[in-house]
Parts: structure tokens; sequence; C-alpha cells
């Protein structure tokens, strides 16, 4: 009675908090990403694996409790693509983007950056960030090599024309004193990011609006492909890509300007890049799961908004896509 009351009955494939509400998708997405899985090992994936399948047929062994299938579960779906069914590659993962990410953001934000070192720091943020968005689209279409490159050329010269420009641009304030010109040097980088990253998503997966996403009835049956169900899933998508270097890249120039003012660290200057990648790890890892939580992986959408060949091939009134992360 005890492990009922924590633990709700399983439900293969679905999440174990509501995803109707902030907060659950919140609580779901916490375990999503938790940097723990990406130490599973092979076998310990194919036991979760073969445990769920074993749920499925009915022929699951006795005394599994509810808790060893929502772990299982889990698991499942921090490292197997939910469409493809095949293993994403560790660095991209959603559990892997803050350890991964985190020492590139870093690089974006420390102080008197050149422009080579602007350069380097948005190549390799974005070249990050486009890898992180294919690998977590939505794969129920193929994407062509040659879509994936344009994509990244895109995204990647984006962000770096936006961030160089407006470094050129400050340089060019006379009229700033130089304690103003570094605290907006620092902050330089959110803006570019930001539009980078709604360049990024949107040519990354530009292939999901002229190809169309699949679609599902209340049965998990696909009902059709619809260019307007991709349109909401990559405007959803962007529109986190937005809200998550926010805070990243906002909060630690404004932190770390008051902390170097601070005695103990102007007498100990070699704490300052220890203590601004703890400031960068701890905001980054915050903010990832609000931003995805801002809206639900598998997201919903009327069928009378769609294509009417969607609305012809189905009785639901509403229908399920991946939106992707």
């Amino acid at each position: 009675m005890a492990e009922s009351a924590a633990c709700p009955a399983f439900q293969l494939g679905r999440p174990r908090y509501d995803q109707s509400s902030f907060l659950g998708r919140l609580r779901h997405f916490v375990e999503i990403i938790n940097p723990s899985t990406l130490f599973v090992s092979e076998k310990r994936l194919k036991e979760c694996i073969r445990l769920l399948d074993d749920y499925k047929h009915g022929t699951l062994p006795p005394g599994v409790s509810d808790g060893q299938l929502w772990e299982a579960q889990k698991i499942k779906q921090a490292i197997i693509h939910p469409d493809t069914g095949e293993k994403i590659f560790m660095p991209f993962r959603m559990s892997g983007y803050v350890p991964f990410g985190t020492p590139i953001v870093i690089g974006l934000l420390l102080p008197n950056q050149t422009v080579v070192s602007t350069i380097v720091w948005q190549w390799l943020n974005q070249s990050h960030n486009a890898c992180v968005n294919y690998a977590n689209r939505n794969a129920t279409k193929p994407t062509p090599t040659s879509k994936f490159l344009q994509g990244y050329v895109g995204a990647v010269s984006s962000a770096v024309s936006i961030a160089v420009g407006l470094n050129i641009l400050i340089d060019r304030a006379n009229k700033l004193s130089p304690a103003t010109r570094m605290i907006i040097q620092r902050l330089v980088p959110f803006p570019a990011v930001a539009s980078a990253n709604i360049c990024n998503v949107g040519l990354m997966r530009h292939n999901e609006l002229s190809e169309g996403i699949d679609v599902l009835d209340n049965s998990g049956n696909v009902v059709g492909s619809s260019k307007i169900a991709a349109r909401h899933a990559i405007m959803e998508t962007a529109f986190t890509r937005v809200v998550l270097p926010m805070p990243i890249f906002v909060l630690p120039p404004i932190i770390m300007s008051y902390l170097e003012r601070r005695p103990f660290l102007r007498s100990n200057r070699r704490l300052l890049l220890p203590i601004h990648s703890i400031v960068c790890l701890v905001t980054f890892g915050l903010s990832l799961p609000v931003a995805i939580s801002l809206f639900p992986q598998m997201s919903q959408i009327e069928v009378s908004c769609l294509e009417p060949e969607i609305a012809m091939a189905t009785d639901c009134k509403v229908v399920t896509y991946n939106k992707g992360l």
C-alpha cells in the first residue's frame, strides 16, 4: 500500500506525471534529463527494454513493481529516440545537454572577447545545438544529409554574424564607460544565441515543414502526415530555445560583475574562472528543464485546425504529435 500511494500504477508509453500542467512536465523532464542516465550500461538498457517488452506482451515476471517499470521507461526515454527506436549519441541527448554544453557556455561568457574568440565559441555552440536539434527532432520522416548541412551552415553563419556585429557596435560606442561596455559585451551572447537558436531549429528541421509529421489518434495509430502540425512543433521548440539561454546568458554576467568587485575575489583572481564555471553550470542546469517543460513533448492539436484529409481519416477531435525536444 505504501508503494502504490507513492508510485502511481504503471502505464506503458504514458508519462508518470500529468503533462497537462507545467509542474507535471517539469517533474517529467527533470527525470529524463538527469545526467546519471549517461552512465547507464548497454546491459542495463537492454534489461529495461526487455522489461517493458515483457509488460507489453503480458509476460512480466512476478514481483516486478511499478517503480521498477517507471525507472525502466525513464531510462529508455532518456536514451532511445521515440520515433527511430535508436540510441541518441551521448553528447546530443537532453541528459547530455548541460554536461557537454556548459564548457561552451563558459567560453561564450568570458570577458574581453576578441573577434576570433567570438567566432570560435559561437561556432562551437551552434554546432552542438545543431546536433542536439537534429538528434531530438521529430523523425517520422527521413531527413536528407543535404538538409542537415544547409541548416548547420545557416545557423552557424547567423550566430557568428550577429555576435560579431554587436561586438563591433559596442567597440565603437565611445560614450560608454569601460565598466558599462564590459557588462554589455558580456550580455551580447544572449541576443546572438537566441536569434541563432531560432534559425537553428527552423533550418535543422525545415524538412518537417515540407514533408509534414505523423499525427496519431487516441490509440496511437498514425492518422496521416500534417504540415500544420509540423509548423506548430517547430514554433514551440523554437520558443523554448529562446527561453533557454535567457537566464544562462543574462544572470551569470550580472552575478559575476557583482562578485568581481568583492574584496575576496579581488585578492584571489585565480578563483574567478572556477566560480564563473559553477555559476554557469547551476543556471544552465536550472534553465534547461524549465524551458523544455513549457510544452509537452507529445503535444495535442484539434483536428479542425489541420488539413481536411486528416479530418476525413479519423473520428477523433484531437490528435497527438511528437513535438521533439
